[in-house]
Protein backbone atom coordinates (compact mmCIF):
# COMPACT_ATOMS: atom_id res chain seq x y z
CA UNK A 1 0.00 0.00 0.00
CA UNK A 2 1.50 3.50 -0.91
CA UNK A 3 2.76 5.51 2.24
CA UNK A 4 1.59 9.28 2.79
CA UNK A 5 5.58 10.17 2.90
CA UNK A 6 6.01 13.27 0.66
CA UNK A 7 9.24 15.26 -0.83
CA UNK A 8 10.35 16.57 1.98
CA UNK A 9 10.23 13.04 4.56
CA UNK A 10 12.35 11.87 2.17
CA UNK A 11 14.83 14.06 1.93
CA UNK A 12 14.57 14.45 6.05
CA UNK A 13 15.35 10.64 6.18
CA UNK A 14 18.28 10.28 3.85
CA UNK A 15 19.75 13.73 5.24
CA UNK A 16 19.68 15.76 2.30
CA UNK A 17 18.34 19.15 0.58
CA UNK A 18 14.92 18.59 -1.02
CA UNK A 19 16.15 19.41 -4.16
CA UNK A 20 18.96 16.33 -4.17
CA UNK A 21 15.69 13.88 -3.78
CA UNK A 22 14.23 15.79 -7.01
CA UNK A 23 17.25 15.73 -8.83
CA UNK A 24 17.22 11.97 -7.89
CA UNK A 25 13.48 11.35 -8.66
CA UNK A 26 13.78 13.49 -11.91
CA UNK A 27 16.96 11.75 -12.71
CA UNK A 28 18.98 14.85 -13.63
CA UNK A 29 21.81 16.99 -11.88
CA UNK A 30 25.17 15.85 -10.34
CA UNK A 31 23.90 13.44 -7.47
CA UNK A 32 26.85 11.01 -5.60
CA UNK A 33 26.13 7.25 -6.21
CA UNK A 34 25.68 6.20 -2.44
CA UNK A 35 23.41 9.47 -1.89
CA UNK A 36 21.12 8.10 -4.99
CA UNK A 37 20.97 4.64 -3.49
CA UNK A 38 20.15 6.07 0.09
CA UNK A 39 17.37 8.07 -1.67
CA UNK A 40 16.06 5.27 -3.60
CA UNK A 41 15.91 3.13 -0.99
CA UNK A 42 13.75 5.26 1.21
CA UNK A 43 11.37 5.66 -1.89
CA UNK A 44 11.58 1.68 -2.05
CA UNK A 45 10.81 1.17 1.21
CA UNK A 46 8.07 3.68 1.49
CA UNK A 47 6.74 3.11 -1.91
CA UNK A 48 7.06 6.59 -2.85
CA UNK A 49 5.24 8.03 -6.21
CA UNK A 50 5.59 11.18 -6.99
CA UNK A 51 2.60 13.02 -7.44
CA UNK A 52 2.40 13.66 -10.93
CA UNK A 53 -1.07 15.42 -11.16
CA UNK A 54 0.55 18.31 -8.90
CA UNK A 55 3.60 18.44 -10.85
CA UNK A 56 1.61 18.87 -13.96
CA UNK A 57 -0.66 20.88 -12.96
CA UNK A 58 1.98 23.42 -11.75
CA UNK A 59 3.47 23.08 -15.17
CA UNK A 60 -0.16 23.82 -16.79
CA UNK A 61 -0.04 20.25 -18.23
CA UNK A 62 -1.61 17.26 -17.49
CA UNK A 63 -0.72 14.78 -20.71
CA UNK A 64 -4.60 14.29 -20.44
CA UNK A 65 -7.19 14.59 -23.15
CA UNK A 66 -10.73 14.60 -23.19
CA UNK A 67 -13.75 12.78 -25.20
CA UNK A 68 -17.42 14.00 -25.24
CA UNK A 69 -19.16 11.08 -27.36
CA UNK A 70 -22.85 11.94 -28.63
CA UNK A 71 -23.65 8.11 -27.41
CA UNK A 72 -21.95 5.46 -26.75
CA UNK A 73 -23.84 3.05 -27.47
CA UNK A 74 -24.02 3.85 -31.27
CA UNK A 75 -22.07 1.55 -33.44
CA UNK A 76 -19.37 4.02 -34.55
CA UNK A 77 -18.46 5.49 -31.49
CA UNK A 78 -16.46 2.01 -29.68
CA UNK A 79 -13.96 2.28 -32.84
CA UNK A 80 -13.44 5.51 -33.14
CA UNK A 81 -12.55 5.15 -29.31
CA UNK A 82 -10.48 2.48 -29.69
CA UNK A 83 -8.45 4.15 -32.17
CA UNK A 84 -8.34 7.42 -29.86
CA UNK A 85 -6.96 5.32 -27.36
CA UNK A 86 -4.49 3.36 -29.08
CA UNK A 87 -2.68 6.54 -30.11
CA UNK A 88 -3.36 8.18 -26.92
CA UNK A 89 -1.24 4.97 -25.49
CA UNK A 90 1.54 5.29 -27.81
CA UNK A 91 2.04 8.98 -26.62
CA UNK A 92 1.60 8.31 -22.70
CA UNK A 93 -1.64 10.59 -22.88
CA UNK A 94 -4.09 9.56 -20.50
CA UNK A 95 -8.28 9.98 -21.43
CA UNK A 96 -11.42 11.21 -20.15
CA UNK A 97 -14.21 9.81 -21.34
CA UNK A 98 -17.77 11.44 -21.04
CA UNK A 99 -21.53 10.34 -22.57
CA UNK A 100 -24.31 12.59 -23.31
CA UNK A 101 -26.18 9.65 -23.91
CA UNK A 102 -27.85 11.92 -27.19
CA UNK A 103 -30.38 8.65 -28.04
CA UNK A 104 -32.01 7.87 -24.90
CA UNK A 105 -32.30 11.83 -23.80
CA UNK A 106 -34.03 12.24 -27.47
CA UNK A 107 -34.51 9.29 -29.31
CA UNK A 108 -33.73 9.00 -33.25
CA UNK A 109 -34.96 12.70 -33.86
CA UNK A 110 -31.77 14.84 -33.58
CA UNK A 111 -32.11 17.47 -31.71
CA UNK A 112 -30.97 20.82 -32.93
CA UNK A 113 -27.52 22.62 -32.35
CA UNK A 114 -28.97 24.65 -29.67
CA UNK A 115 -30.31 21.51 -27.69
CA UNK A 116 -27.32 19.25 -28.13
CA UNK A 117 -25.36 22.40 -26.85
CA UNK A 118 -27.19 21.99 -23.50
CA UNK A 119 -25.96 18.41 -23.13
CA UNK A 120 -22.52 19.32 -24.49
CA UNK A 121 -21.79 22.27 -22.65
CA UNK A 122 -21.81 20.75 -18.87
CA UNK A 123 -19.56 17.78 -20.11
CA UNK A 124 -17.19 20.32 -22.11
CA UNK A 125 -16.96 22.56 -18.68
CA UNK A 126 -15.98 19.00 -16.59
CA UNK A 127 -13.44 17.99 -18.81
CA UNK A 128 -11.99 21.78 -19.01
CA UNK A 129 -12.08 21.98 -14.94
CA UNK A 130 -10.20 18.51 -15.25
CA UNK A 131 -7.52 20.76 -16.80
CA UNK A 132 -7.42 18.52 -20.04
CA UNK A 133 -5.39 19.49 -22.86
CA UNK A 134 -7.65 19.41 -25.77
CA UNK A 135 -11.10 17.56 -26.79
CA UNK A 136 -12.00 15.03 -29.65
CA UNK A 137 -15.66 15.54 -29.67
CA UNK A 138 -17.48 12.14 -31.39
CA UNK A 139 -21.19 12.89 -33.69
CA UNK A 140 -23.43 10.24 -33.71
CA UNK A 141 -24.27 11.29 -37.28
CA UNK A 142 -22.48 12.96 -40.01
CA UNK A 143 -23.89 16.43 -39.98
CA UNK A 144 -23.30 20.51 -39.10
CA UNK A 145 -22.49 20.82 -35.51
CA UNK A 146 -20.93 24.09 -36.10
CA UNK A 147 -21.38 26.10 -32.32
CA UNK A 148 -22.22 23.20 -30.14
CA UNK A 149 -18.77 24.28 -28.43
CA UNK A 150 -18.02 27.91 -28.27
CA UNK A 151 -15.19 30.03 -27.44
CA UNK A 152 -13.46 26.97 -26.64
CA UNK A 153 -9.85 28.13 -25.02
CA UNK A 154 -8.25 24.42 -25.59
CA UNK A 155 -8.26 23.06 -29.08
CA UNK A 156 -10.93 20.79 -29.98
CA UNK A 157 -10.88 17.80 -33.20
CA UNK A 158 -14.74 17.61 -34.36
CA UNK A 159 -14.88 13.53 -35.85
CA UNK A 160 -17.68 11.71 -37.59
CA UNK A 161 -19.56 15.32 -37.88
CA UNK A 162 -18.59 18.74 -39.57
CA UNK A 163 -18.60 22.28 -39.23
CA UNK A 164 -18.72 25.34 -41.37
CA UNK A 165 -15.94 27.41 -39.45
CA UNK A 166 -13.02 26.63 -41.75
CA UNK A 167 -10.47 26.85 -38.85
CA UNK A 168 -12.52 23.87 -37.01
CA UNK A 169 -10.22 20.57 -37.50
CA UNK A 170 -12.44 17.76 -38.55
CA UNK A 171 -12.05 14.38 -39.25
CA UNK A 172 -14.65 12.45 -41.65
CA UNK A 173 -14.84 9.62 -44.02
CA UNK A 174 -15.34 9.44 -48.06
CA UNK A 175 -19.07 9.12 -48.38
CA UNK A 176 -18.93 9.97 -51.80
CA UNK A 177 -15.98 8.15 -52.37
CA UNK A 178 -17.60 4.49 -50.85
CA UNK A 179 -20.77 4.46 -52.60
CA UNK A 180 -19.23 5.27 -55.88
CA UNK A 181 -16.68 2.13 -55.28
CA UNK A 182 -19.59 0.07 -54.52
CA UNK A 183 -21.70 1.09 -57.54
CA UNK A 184 -19.08 0.78 -59.51
CA UNK A 185 -18.13 -2.64 -57.71
CA UNK A 186 -21.49 -3.61 -59.18
CA UNK A 187 -21.25 -2.32 -62.42
CA UNK A 188 -18.00 -4.41 -62.78
CA UNK A 189 -19.92 -7.36 -61.70
CA UNK A 190 -22.18 -7.37 -64.89
CA UNK A 191 -25.01 -5.20 -63.09
CA UNK A 192 -26.94 -1.84 -64.95
CA UNK A 193 -30.01 -1.90 -63.50
CA UNK A 194 -28.89 -0.84 -60.16
CA UNK A 195 -31.28 -0.04 -57.44
CA UNK A 196 -31.11 2.75 -54.26
CA UNK A 197 -32.44 2.40 -51.10
CA UNK A 198 -31.63 6.10 -49.71
CA UNK A 199 -31.39 6.67 -45.85
CA UNK A 200 -33.07 10.26 -44.50
CA UNK A 201 -33.69 12.70 -47.49
CA UNK A 202 -31.99 15.54 -45.11
CA UNK A 203 -29.02 13.64 -44.03
CA UNK A 204 -25.55 14.51 -45.91
CA UNK A 205 -24.70 11.02 -45.94
CA UNK A 206 -27.71 10.30 -47.93
CA UNK A 207 -26.59 13.08 -50.25
CA UNK A 208 -23.01 12.39 -50.98
CA UNK A 209 -23.91 8.54 -51.66
CA UNK A 210 -26.41 9.73 -53.99
CA UNK A 211 -23.45 11.60 -55.12
CA UNK A 212 -21.17 8.78 -55.93
CA UNK A 213 -23.68 6.18 -56.89
CA UNK A 214 -24.81 8.75 -59.92
CA UNK A 215 -21.06 9.63 -60.55
CA UNK A 216 -20.36 5.51 -61.32
CA UNK A 217 -23.70 5.08 -63.99
CA UNK A 218 -22.64 8.36 -65.33
CA UNK A 219 -18.81 7.36 -66.00
CA UNK A 220 -20.32 3.91 -67.50
CA UNK A 221 -22.85 5.52 -70.02
CA UNK A 222 -25.39 3.96 -67.84
CA UNK A 223 -29.27 5.51 -67.31
CA UNK A 224 -30.32 6.87 -64.57
CA UNK A 225 -33.21 5.61 -63.41
CA UNK A 226 -35.22 7.40 -60.79
CA UNK A 227 -37.76 4.84 -60.19
CA UNK A 228 -34.87 2.98 -58.93
CA UNK A 229 -34.00 5.29 -56.05
CA UNK A 230 -36.45 4.48 -52.92
CA UNK A 231 -36.28 7.33 -49.65
CA UNK A 232 -35.72 4.87 -46.47
CA UNK A 233 -35.14 5.73 -43.30
CA UNK A 234 -31.86 4.01 -42.08
CA UNK A 235 -34.06 1.66 -40.19
CA UNK A 236 -35.02 -2.14 -41.30
CA UNK A 237 -38.03 -1.77 -41.66
CA UNK A 238 -37.90 1.16 -44.07
CA UNK A 239 -35.00 -1.19 -46.21
CA UNK A 240 -37.66 -3.96 -46.35
CA UNK A 241 -40.50 -2.52 -47.50
CA UNK A 242 -38.55 -0.10 -49.99
CA UNK A 243 -37.26 -3.20 -51.48
CA UNK A 244 -40.44 -4.55 -52.25
CA UNK A 245 -41.36 -1.16 -54.04
CA UNK A 246 -38.25 -2.01 -56.02
CA UNK A 247 -39.24 -5.56 -56.77
CA UNK A 248 -42.59 -5.00 -57.74
CA UNK A 249 -42.20 -3.01 -60.80
CA UNK A 250 -42.22 -3.98 -63.93
CA UNK A 251 -38.48 -3.50 -64.29
CA UNK A 252 -37.01 -4.84 -61.47
CA UNK A 253 -33.08 -4.22 -60.63
CA UNK A 254 -30.55 -6.76 -60.48
CA UNK A 255 -28.97 -4.99 -57.56
CA UNK A 256 -29.73 -2.91 -54.85
CA UNK A 257 -27.38 -0.92 -52.78
CA UNK A 258 -28.95 0.01 -49.11
CA UNK A 259 -27.26 2.93 -47.73
CA UNK A 260 -26.73 1.09 -44.74
CA UNK A 261 -26.39 -2.66 -43.22
CA UNK A 262 -29.77 -2.32 -41.37
CA UNK A 263 -31.53 -1.18 -44.55
CA UNK A 264 -29.69 -4.36 -46.33
CA UNK A 265 -31.06 -6.75 -43.93
CA UNK A 266 -34.43 -5.60 -44.75
CA UNK A 267 -34.19 -5.64 -48.53
CA UNK A 268 -32.85 -9.37 -48.12
CA UNK A 269 -36.17 -10.23 -46.06
CA UNK A 270 -37.56 -9.13 -48.49
CA UNK A 271 -36.16 -10.80 -51.49
CA UNK A 272 -36.54 -13.99 -49.97
CA UNK A 273 -40.28 -13.63 -49.16
CA UNK A 274 -40.71 -13.31 -53.02
CA UNK A 275 -39.14 -16.25 -53.57
CA UNK A 276 -36.10 -14.83 -55.32
CA UNK A 277 -32.39 -15.96 -54.10
CA UNK A 278 -29.73 -13.65 -53.24
CA UNK A 279 -27.39 -13.38 -54.86
CA UNK A 280 -27.98 -15.12 -57.96
CA UNK A 281 -31.77 -13.62 -58.55
CA UNK A 282 -31.11 -9.96 -56.82
CA UNK A 283 -27.54 -8.83 -55.50
CA UNK A 284 -27.70 -6.84 -52.46
CA UNK A 285 -25.14 -4.43 -51.04
CA UNK A 286 -24.72 -2.52 -47.87
CA UNK A 287 -22.65 0.59 -45.93
CA UNK A 288 -20.88 0.44 -42.81
CA UNK A 289 -19.72 -3.31 -42.26
CA UNK A 290 -21.68 -3.55 -38.99
CA UNK A 291 -21.22 -6.46 -37.02
CA UNK A 292 -24.39 -7.99 -38.51
CA UNK A 293 -23.17 -8.16 -41.70
CA UNK A 294 -20.85 -11.43 -41.40
CA UNK A 295 -23.84 -13.48 -39.75
CA UNK A 296 -26.66 -12.88 -42.65
CA UNK A 297 -26.82 -15.47 -44.28
CA UNK A 298 -25.54 -15.03 -47.12
CA UNK A 299 -23.04 -13.19 -45.75
CA UNK A 300 -23.45 -9.35 -46.87
CA UNK A 301 -20.79 -7.39 -49.10
CA UNK A 302 -20.24 -3.84 -47.50
CA UNK A 303 -18.47 -1.43 -47.44
CA UNK A 304 -16.41 -0.86 -43.86
CA UNK A 305 -15.66 2.56 -42.97
CA UNK A 306 -12.21 3.50 -41.13
CA UNK A 307 -13.49 4.37 -37.57
CA UNK A 308 -10.56 3.45 -35.59
CA UNK A 309 -8.45 5.12 -38.19
CA UNK A 310 -10.80 8.12 -37.80
CA UNK A 311 -9.88 7.83 -33.89
CA UNK A 312 -6.20 7.94 -34.44
CA UNK A 313 -6.13 10.66 -36.57
CA UNK A 314 -8.13 12.52 -34.66
CA UNK A 315 -5.58 12.10 -31.51
CA UNK A 316 -2.83 12.67 -33.31
CA UNK A 317 -4.21 16.40 -34.54
CA UNK A 318 -4.90 17.14 -30.87
CA UNK A 319 -1.33 15.92 -30.08
CA UNK A 320 0.00 18.47 -32.16
CA UNK A 321 -2.02 21.06 -31.62
CA UNK A 322 -1.64 20.52 -27.96
CA UNK A 323 2.11 20.30 -28.41
CA UNK A 324 2.06 23.83 -30.35
CA UNK A 325 2.88 22.19 -33.71
CA UNK A 326 1.59 23.87 -36.65
CA UNK A 327 -1.34 21.65 -38.16
CA UNK A 328 -2.02 22.80 -42.08
CA UNK A 329 -4.54 20.41 -43.04
CA UNK A 330 -7.91 20.84 -41.03
CA UNK A 331 -10.65 19.01 -42.83
CA UNK A 332 -9.56 15.04 -43.14
CA UNK A 333 -11.52 12.87 -45.59
CA UNK A 334 -10.55 9.10 -45.14
CA UNK A 335 -11.11 6.51 -47.12
CA UNK A 336 -13.89 3.38 -46.85
CA UNK A 337 -12.89 -0.12 -47.47
CA UNK A 338 -14.90 -2.53 -49.22
CA UNK A 339 -15.45 -6.02 -48.00
CA UNK A 340 -16.31 -8.89 -50.05
CA UNK A 341 -18.23 -11.51 -49.00
CA UNK A 342 -21.64 -13.88 -50.53
CA UNK A 343 -24.21 -11.48 -51.43
CA UNK A 344 -23.34 -10.08 -54.74
CA UNK A 345 -22.88 -12.18 -58.29
CA UNK A 346 -22.00 -11.69 -61.78
CA UNK A 347 -24.20 -10.70 -64.08
CA UNK A 348 -23.68 -11.48 -67.37
CA UNK A 349 -21.28 -9.20 -69.38
CA UNK A 350 -18.89 -5.75 -67.71
CA UNK A 351 -21.09 -2.73 -69.44
CA UNK A 352 -18.44 -0.93 -71.73
CA UNK A 353 -18.14 3.16 -70.46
Amino acid sequence: MRSKINIKDIAEKADVSIATVSNVINNRGRVGEETRKKIMNIIEEYNYLPNELAKNLKLNKTDSIGVIVEDISVFNAPEIIKGIHAAAEEKQLSILLTNMGLFSKCGNEFPSVDQCKELAMPLYRQLVKSQVEGIIYISVHPRDITGIISDSKIPIVYNYCYTRNEHDYTVNYDDEGGSYQITKYLINKGHSQIGLISGLINSKSSHARFRGYQKALSEHLLMFHPQFVKTGDWEYESGYRMALDLLHQETKPTAIIAMNDLMAAGAIQAIKEQKLQVPDDVSIIGFDNRELSGYHSPKLTTMSLPLEEMGKVAMNILHQLKNNQNVVQKKYLLDCHLVERESVGQRGQVPCP
